[in-house]
């Protein structure tokens, strides 16, 4: 049981941390872009209705979130991160719904959301915050 919850902490977390990276350094870069998919980059983001900056924000916070998750140690610094992605990744799917988007453009919010919850559950006791009695 313990090796097939690192096995799935693991999968979820190198995915998650994929997804966050690439869309993180795609906001920082500020890459324009159209499509039937909205893009991390600044086409995305002002049809959501959010002014440019907030992509350097964001893109900075899911790559030291990266880093917290990836690196031993820092239990507490762990966690602020999961909360980071998780409301980052809500506040990306309610801005979708809230616009009317489609199932395919809220997608990649929702996987990164899901993973984000996975990787959180699933993760090693070394890496959990413990609670002092």
């Amino acid at each position: 049981m313990e090796k097939r919850n690192k096995i799935i902490y693991w999968i979820a977390t190198i995915w998650l941390s994929s997804g966050m990276l690439s869309s993180g350094v795609l906001q920082l870069l500020r890459i324009q872009g159209e499509g039937t998919v909205s893009p991390p980059g600044v086409y995305g983001i002002e049809r959501l209705g959010y002014p440019i900056y907030f992509l350097t924000i964001i893109g900075i916070w899911k790559i030291l979130g990266i880093v917290a998750l990836l690196a031993p140690g820092f239990r507490l610094l762990k966690e602020w991160a999961y909360a980071g992605f998780f409301f980052i990744m809500t506040g990306a799917i309610y801005s979708h719904l809230a616009l009317h988007d489609t199932f395919r453009d809220t997608f990649p919010s929702l996987l990164l959301l899901l993973l984000t919850v996975v990787s959180w559950y699933f993760r090693p006791a070394s890496r959990k915050l413990i609670a002092v009695n």
